[in-house]
C-alpha cells in the first residue's frame, strides 16, 4: 500500500471513529438508499443527521442550542409511517393548515404556484395521480393514503392536519412519498441531515444491514468510487412560501 494510501486510511479510519462519537451523542449516521432525493441527494450518500435541530427544548435548552420549528422546504430524515424500522428522508412540502395541490407537476401551496430551483423531473409523460394531486387513484394504494384523501381534501386541494407534515422526494417522478402513503406524523421525525461525511457509488443494497455484493464493492473500489468531491458537503433546506 502506497504510503499516501495509509495516510488517507488513518484520516477515515479517524473520521469513522468521531462519526460513532457524534451518532451516540446528538447525531445520528444515516446512509441513503434510494433516489427519490436525486438532484440534491444520492444513493450512497453517509450523513449525519442533526437530532437535536427538532428536539423539544426546555426552559433552560432553548438558550443554549438552536431549536427550530419543522419548516416548508426543510430536508428531513422521518420513520416511515407504513414500517417505523425503515428511514426515510425527503423535503418538507407542507406544515400544519397549508393547502397543497398539483397540476401538470407543477406544486401549489396555499394557492400560489411556488418556485422549486431543486426539483427534478426525470419523465416527460403526464400521470394522472402523481403530477394532478389531489385526484382519483390509479394504483392500489395503501389505507393511510386512501384515508388522506377520504378526509383531508378541501376544494381539491390536499389540507395538512395538526401534527403532521406533507413530505415529497426532489427526484418529483420517481419518488415514493405522502402522495402515495399519506402524512408525516411529528413524532416520526428524526432530525435533518447536516453534513455528507462520506459517499460511494455502490452496486450493492444499502437497505440490508450486510450485502456481500457492497461489501465486495468496497473492497476492490474504495478509492474509485468514493464521491470525494461529496465530502463534508453540508445540507441545507429552502423555503417555501
Amino acid at each position: 500500500m502506497r504510503k499516501h494510501h495509509r495516510g488517507e486510511l488513518a484520516e477515515w479510519i479517524v473520521t469513522f471513529l468521531t462519526m460513532l462519537w457524534v451518532s451516540s451523542s446528538i447525531g445520528w449516521a444515516f446512509v441513503v438508499p434510494t433516489g427519490s432525493m436525486e438532484g440534491t441527494i444520492l444513493v450512497g450518500d453517509h450523513m449525519i443527521v442533526d437530532k437535536m435541530s427538532y428536539a423539544p427544548s426546555g426552559p433552560i435548552g432553548k438558550y443554549l442550542l438552536p431549536y427550530t420549528d419543522v419548516k416548508r422546504g426543510d430536508i428531513i430524515v422521518f420513520r416511515y409511517p407504513l414500517n417505523i424500522k425503515e428511514d426515510y428522508v425527503k423535503r418538507v412540502i407542507g406544515v400544519p393548515g397549508d393547502r397543497i395541490r398539483i397540476s401538470a407537476k407543477q406544486l401549489f401551496l396555499n394557492g400560489k404556484a411556488v418556485e422549486e430551483p431543486y426539483k427534478v423531473h426525470r419523465s416527460n409523460q403526464m400521470d394522472s395521480y402523481r403530477d394532478f394531486f389531489p385526484s382519483e387513484p390509479n394504483s392500489p394504494l395503501p389505507p393511510a393514503a386512501l384515508q388522506m384523501l377520504r378526509g383531508h381534501i378541501v376544494a381539491g386541494e390536499i389540507v395538512v392536519p395538526a401534527g403532521h407534515y406533507f413530505a415529497m422526494g426532489d427526484n418529483r417522478d420517481e419518488s415514493s412519498d405522502s402522495r402515495y402513503w399519506g402524512f408525516v406524523p411529528r413524532e416520526n421525525i428524526v432530525g435533518k441531515p447536516w453534513v455528507i461525511y462520506w459517499s460511494f457509488e455502490s452496486a450493492g443494497d444499502y437497505r440490508k444491514a450486510v450485502d456481500p455484493t457492497h461489501l465486495k464493492d468496497l473492497a476492490l473500489n474504495f478509492f474509485s468510487k468514493t464521491r470525494w468531491n461529496r465530502t463534508l458537503r453540508t445540507l441545507r433546506g429552502r423555503p417555501l412560501q
